[in-house]
């Protein structure tokens, strides 16, 4: 079912994350290296400077290779501080989308990004060895966890009903209003195959205390890692599933507010 477009959607980030195996260094027991990872950071820039012709390197790039696996450390952007954006790393390549974010468009970025790698990585055919996938998005409300009661809000607006023992507080002097929120759940998926996360916690948006929720769904077996097409199939489950949580979560009166 399609959705329609929220006009004051509270999306923070989308990522599409994927890695793939490093290979153990023979110089150093437990070190793992990516022997083609300089080679195709030239690539990737030649490949993608068309869409994404703003280069910038991160301070992790300065990072020794003995640490620096599966850590982003070169970013190709439309423009200076515009989205989307393309991050680089020993192991790991990401789209990440914010408020330019809509699906379709989400969707043909990350078929042209598994084109890029697949065409820059030496031989990929044989060294390209993709071993996990994750669709994530953070949302954010903006919330005043001193003078409201997230557990009322996240009951009555979120249909997340938890609840702590009254008698923790009671003739205790502490204060019920926690200080700081992180819930955590995973659970197994089979469609698409992997586990989804729900996490809610408290941080800030644009310097506004916020409430804010993730989502993400990361693959489990290699067997659906297979080709460009099970990635991209794979993705198109990952996210019909988390819009359809999305969507069950702010029924109501956020939805009202989104929209």
């Amino acid at each position: 079912m399609k959705r329609k477009i929220l006009k004051n959607k509270p999306l923070v980030e989308a990522i599409f994350e994927l890695r793939w195996k490093l290979e153990d260094d023979k110089n150093a027991i437990g070190i793992k290296k990516d022997p083609h990872y300089k080679i195709l950071v030239g690539r990737v820039y030649d490949n993608v400077k068309g869409n994404y012709p703003y280069y910038s390197q991160l301070p992790t790039a300065h990072m020794p290779d003995e640490i620096a696996g599966y850590v982003v450390q070169h970013q190709f952007r439309k423009a200076k501080d515009k989205w989307p954006l393309i991050q680089l790393g020993p192991g790991i390549i990401t789209l990440n989308s914010t408020n330019d974010y809509v699906w379709e468009n989400f969707e043909k970025n990350m078929l042209d990004l598994l084109d890029v790698l697949f065409k820059s990585y030496p031989e990929s055919h044989k060294n390209l060895k993709v071993e996990g996938l994750t669709l994530r998005y953070i949302n954010a409300i903006d919330f005043d966890f001193k003078k409201d009661n997230v557990f009322d809000f996240l009951k009555e607006k979120m249909k997340v009903n938890i609840i702590l023992n009254k008698k923790l507080f009671d003739k205790t002097g502490v204060d019920s209003l926690p200080l700081n929120l992180d819930l955590r759940f995973s659970f197994l998926s089979s469609k698409p195959q992997g586990a989804i996360l729900l996490r809610l916690f408290n941080g800030t948006r644009d310097g506004r205390n916020s409430l804010l929720w993730e989502t993400q769904i990361q693959s489990i077996g290699e067997n659906i890692l297979a080709d460009q097409n099970a990635i991209i199939s794979w993705a198109n489950e990952s996210h019909l599933l988390v819009d359809d949580w999305f969507f069950k979560i702010i029924a109501g009166d956020l939805l009202r507010r989104f929209e």
